[in-house]
């Protein structure tokens, strides 16, 4: 398939997206009516109608490619009321809607979400003349960011557990200037008082230099009523001695592989369990992320990522494994010895920890990148960003001056409008795990 067919296709497509988000179908019918003439005959001990089950949800067609559930771009964008472009290659698409934006490229795992990068569990594809994204990526890691309010949550956020890795004589990642569990345990020192002060308690899985067991830390986090898990790390590699930048980990749903993972078979993914509180996990990845960008402006956006660490595997609450920046980078790991940067560090993800107790508790809309950096700009508000057309022509050609894409950082946050109040996406598309092998 060509790319100006691909192009061509997607234009048509987009005329036909929707300005406004779809509401949900309506309860169906009872299933039988010889249920229906059993109550009828009953009539000398009646009893109480059963409820109609609920008809599968219309505003979703799940389209099945292989082993696999997707559903296409052009359905996502009409669910959500986003308006699209697309690039000149017709490769990569840009839904968006003045409040939330989704840039999706064909063949890629590489997503970005409001701004930020993410990293899907499976690649974009293109199948009878559409874009098709995976469901399991719809309901897991595009969902939550779109419409954070609707996760299904219970409780208060009351205490925080701060896991400082490694530990004693596992020294992890090292430099010129120090060690990785010296620093982990530096940040974790700075970012107890800061949340004590938000009226936080904090519980630490070690306070000194120590080693700690995984399988101990996830203890201590499953003890801990009301809480959320909050492991430090910072990075490093033997390969590419400029890698460079933040990333943030929580939990890979199960039937899919991590974002690490390459050609995994299938049915070892569907061997590994998931997790009940995922989405809670990764809307918390994201509060903090976003938090951690918006006070970085010189940090390299690395995403938002899966993986099946044993402190996210092993933690039965919200739970998320943070990553600092690279060791082995000379420039990252000189900021990395400076006390002044850890403190600024600690402070980043405590703003973005108050972002979601605030989400959790108040259903309080998370700030995004753009509008923490605008804020530390100075700026009142912020209007530049750049709506699509109500309509895009077949042959229309994007001007230079007015690119289609989003920027991977630094994108201007949406207004606060009211989002759409259907229900969650995990129950509108009910079994978005793949099925057993």
């Amino acid at each position: 398939m060509t790319a100006s067919r691909l192009t061509a296709l997607l234009l048509a497509g987009v005329l036909c997206l929707s300005l406004g988000p779809v509401c949900f179908a309506a309860k169906g019918k009872s299933k039988s009516s010889s249920k229906a003439s059993a109550r009828s005959s009953a009539k000398a001990s009646p009893t109480p109608a059963a409820k109609p089950s609920p008809t599968p949800n219309q505003d979703w067609q799940v389209i099945k490619v292989g082993p696999r559930d997707y559903l296409s771009l052009d359905n996502i964008a009409k669910f959500y009321g986003l308006l699209g472009n697309v690039d000149s290659t017709g490769r990569s698409v840009v839904l968006n809607n003045g409040r939330n934006q989704l840039q999706v490229t064909l063949d890629s795992r590489e997503a970005v979400v409001n701004g930020v990068r993410n990293w899907l569990c499976f690649p974009v594809i293109a199948h009878d003349n559409k874009f098709l994204v995976s469901r399991i990526d719809l309901a897991k890691t595009i969902e939550p960011q779109l419409r954070p309010q609707m996760i299904q949550r219970s409780g208060k956020i009351q205490t925080v557990v701060l896991d400082a890795g490694h530990g004693g004589y596992d020294k992890g990642a090292g430099s010129t200037f120090g060690n990785e569990k010296d620093y982990t345990l530096a940040v974790v020192h700075e970012l107890r008082p800061l949340l004590l002060a938000k009226g936080f308690k904090v519980v630490m899985t070690r306070d000194s230099d120590v080693f700690i067991p995984l399988e101990e830390r996830a203890r201590i986090a499953n003890q801990t009523k009301d809480s959320i898990f909050v492991s430090i790390h910072f990075n490093a590699t033997n390969t590419n001695p400029i890698a460079a930048g933040f990333e943030i980990f929580s939990l890979t749903p199960r039937g899919a592989p991590s974002t690490n993972d390459e050609g995994i078979a299938l049915h070892f993914v569907n061997l590994q369990a998931g997790s009940p509180v995922e989405a809670q996990s990764f809307e918390l990845a994201a509060v903090v992320y976003h938090s951690m960008l918006g006070n970085f402006l010189e940090e390299f956006d690395r995403g938002i990522k899966r993986a099946r660490f044993a402190v996210l595997r092993r933690t039965n609450i919200p739970s998320i494994l943070v990553e600092g920046g690279f060791l082995s980078e000379t420039g990252e790991a000189k900021r990395i010895n400076d006390p002044e940067w850890r403190k600024q560090f600690a402070q980043s993800i405590c703003t973005g920890l108050e972002g979601y107790r605030a989400l959790v508790e108040k259903k309080q809309r998370p700030m995004l990148v753009a509008e923490y950096r605008a804020r530390a700009a100075g700026e009142i508000t912020v209007v530049d960003l750049a709506v699509p057309p109500s309509k895009l022509e077949p042959d229309a050609v994007m001007p230079v001056s007015n690119p289609p894409f989003i920027p991977v950082v630094n994108s201007t946050p949406p207004p606060a409008t009211p989002p759409p109040t259907a229900p969650p996406l995990d129950s509108a598309l009910e079994g978005s795990e793949e099925p057993e092998p």
